[in-house]
Parts: structure tokens; C-alpha cells; sequence
């Protein structure tokens, strides 16, 4: 891979993101009713590669089911509202209508409520009641304290979800998570991330995870790359992190660790790029946050928003183009890539020849940086 000099003390690699590249089409094409769009995770499989991202502007219990009747998984935040309070419901119409000005302090205040543990049983059970795959997730900071309280109530996947998670967090102040002890105890699956270079996933791999989510989640709402300094140009995170899934096989004897690229996916057309770099299934927050019945109310944030001392997001406008179904089905509205996700995905790969996910990995990609209009 060829570096380039910033200045004569140093050199950074060239990285790209899904504006920068395109895929091409092949030799032959399809009829987009033909074509697959499944996914499986260890038992689970599911209609749709998508993952609802565990943010309350995207996931309530109510929508979590929603989510899985049409046919893909939603994950719920078991550090969000619903596990804080009982009723979150006005909470949720107060983060909507606050000025931006405030806004901030404001979640800060409401996030500082403890989470209850009968209410991570109860939300559980109320989606396992609803006769769909669960997924819950936790930052690493809280799954000591809440992973038996999460399993017991009766988790199907259990996702660690941060803003950067290393299979090997080094503290002094007290004992971190080890992943591969922990992972290899719990009975149920888990996805881990996330994370953005071929080192830090081939790790995490290492530690026994079903799958692997690659970025920092909450594109639209980040500001991570202002304050921190830290960003991840999503088109080559995921083709390192598929290398480290194919050299991750060969080492354990053909275990196939899932990639999931998670942040910068708003639109269908990014989406399709994922899976064409390597990506087994996508993660989306912005993208379903613009359903007329998500919980955000047309406004999307992520945990980094209210952060109690670095707060690194924003709660974005991010308004409303029609319900979750038919975001993900259709019919579009609108040609901006925001509505019928998945008819988009379809057509994709029908265009340039391939039946399924796998093959679509295949698919032949050029750099074109995207010159907007």
C-alpha cells in the first residue's frame, strides 16, 4: 500500500471513503426479483442484511419488533431511556423539541438517571414477547455490570457496542473486560466493535465474536473526528476488515466471522458499497431514524451526544420520508436514496450480475470521487 508524505516526519496511508469509490457493472445482469438479500448470524437468519443501531432515536421496544416482522434485526440500547425510566415516551418528545442551544445539557441531565435492572428484563420481554429475534446492547463499560441481568432475561444476540472497542482496553483504575474469557463463557452469540483497522478486528475475531462491527456508528451524528481527532474513512475500514475475516479463516480452520460495517451508511447507495467492499450486513441509525414512526420524532442522536464530561456528537435533524416499511421496501418518494433501501440493494446487484451477498463481494470497484452537482 503506498503512503504518502504529510511532512518529512510523516507518512499516512491513503484511505477512502464510500464517496470516493463506485462499483462497476459485469458481463451480465439479472432480474432484481432473483435476487437475494438473506443474512445469518450463527442460528439467526433474517430477510434483510440490516442491523438497527441500538440509539434512541431509532430503537424502542415497539420499533425493535417492528424491525424483526419485516425481516431484519433491531437492536435496543440498554443504556437508553427505556431502561432509565418507565415511560420515556414524553422524554423522547422533549429531546425533539429542545433548541439546540440547550440541547446538549439538557440529555446530559436526563441520561444522568441510573439504569434499573427490572427494566432491561422488562424491555427484553417485551420484544421476546413480540415473537422476534432479540438483540441488546451495552458499551463495554457496562457489560460486567449488566451482562447476567441481559442473559438471563433472554437475549438471542448480544451486541458490545462503543465508540472504539479493542479486544485488549488497558486500565489502571480497575479490571477491564476480557472479551475472549467473557465471550467464551456466554451462551449466546455476540457482535463486537467497533473498530477500523485490519489489526484491531483480526483481534476481535480472536476473541470467539459471531461478528465484528466496523466503524465508530453514529455518522450522521459524530463529531468525533472535532473533538478527538479520530475518524475512519468507512470504504477502506471494511475491505481491511474483510482481509482480516478471509486471513482470520485460514488461521482458525475456516471460522467465518461476520463483518458489519456500522456508521456513514444514510443512504442506499452507501449501503450498496458496504457489502461490495466486504461487508456481510450493515448497521444503520440516520437511515432509519427518518421513519415517520421511529422514536427520534425526525432527530437523531447517539450516546456520544450526551456524554457526561466529552460529549462528541450532536443530536442532528435529520426529519422524516416515510414509515420504516417503506424505507426498507418502498415504494420510494423521493431519488435521493433515502426511501426503499432495499429495492435499491436489489436493483445493485441484479445490474451487475450477482444472485447473493457473497457473490455481490465480489462485485469490481473503482475510485471516483462522488463531484456533487
Amino acid at each position: 500500500m503506498t503512503e504518502i508524505e504529510i511532512g518529512r516526519g510523516k507518512r499516512g496511508r491513503r484511505a477512502y471513503t464510500f464517496d470516493d469509490i463506485a462499483i462497476v457493472p459485469s458481463r451480465r445482469t439479472r432480474d432484481p426479483e432473483e435476487v437475494s438479500t438473506h443474512w445469518q448470524i450463527d442460528a439467526y437468519r433474517f430477510d434483510l442484511p440490516i442491523v438497527a443501531a441500538p440509539m434512541d432515536s431509532v430503537m424502542s421496544p415497539t420499533s425493535a419488533i417492528a424491525m424483526g416482522n419485516l425481516g431484519g434485526l433491531g437492536v435496543l440500547d440498554l443504556e437508553g431511556l427505556w431502561t432509565r425510566y418507565e415511560d420515556p415516551a414524553p422524554l423522547l418528545a422533549e429531546i425533539a423539541g429542545l433548541e439546540p442551544a440547550v440541547a446538549t445539557r439538557r440529555m446530559q441531565e436526563l441520561y444522568a438517571e441510573p439504569i434499573k435492572p427490572e427494566l432491561i428484563v422488562e424491555r427484553i420481554k417485551q420484544i421476546r414477547d413480540g415473537g422476534v429475534t432479540v438483540a441488546a446492547a451495552l458499551t463495554p463499560q457496562r457489560t460486567q455490570e449488566f451482562w447476567k441481568t441481559v442473559v438471563d432475561a433472554g437475549v438471542d444476540l448480544f451486541v458490545i457496542r462503543g465508540t472504539t472497542v479493542s479486544a485488549e482496553h488497558v486500565s489502571g483504575r480497575a479490571e477491564p473486560l476480557n472479551l475472549k474469557r467473557f465471550i467464551y463463557e456466554l451462551d449466546v452469540p455476540v457482535i463486537v466493535g467497533g473498530c477500523a483497522t485490519y489489526t484491531a478486528a483480526l483481534h476481535l475475531m480472536r476473541t470467539g465474536a459471531a461478528g465484528v462491527l466496523v466503524g465508530f456508528g453514529g455518522g450522521a451524528t459524530h463529531t468525533t473526528r472535532d473533538t478527538l481527532g479520530i475518524h475512519a474513512p468507512m470504504a477502506s475500514a471494511v475491505a481491511d476488515v474483510a482481509a482480516a475475516r478471509r486471513d482470520y479463516m485460514d488461521e482458525s480452520g475456516g471460522r467465518y466471522v461476520h463483518v458489519i460495517a456500522d456508521g456513514g451508511l444514510g443512504r442506499s447507495g452507501e449501503i450498496v458499497k458496504a457489502i461490495a467492499c466486504g461487508a456481510d450486513a450493515v448497521m444503520l441509525g440516520a437511515a432509519l431514524a427518518r421513519a415517520s414512526d421511529a422514536p427520534g420524532r425526525g432527530f437523531h442522536w447517539g450516546p456520544e451526544a450526551h456524554h457526561p464530561s466529552v460529549p462528541r456528537g450532536t443530536r442532528a435533524q435529520v426529519g422524516t420520508v416515510g414509515t420504516l416499511e417503506e424505507i426498507l421496501y418502498g415504494p420510494g418518494r423521493v431519488a435521493d436514496g433515502t426511501t426503499n433501501l432495499i429495492g435499491a440493494l436489489r436493483r445493485s446487484m441484479a445490474t451487475t450480475g450477482y444472485s447473493d451477498l457473497k457473490e455481490f463481494q465480489r462485485v469490481e470497484v473503482v475510485v471516483s470521487p462522488y463531484q456533487p452537482s
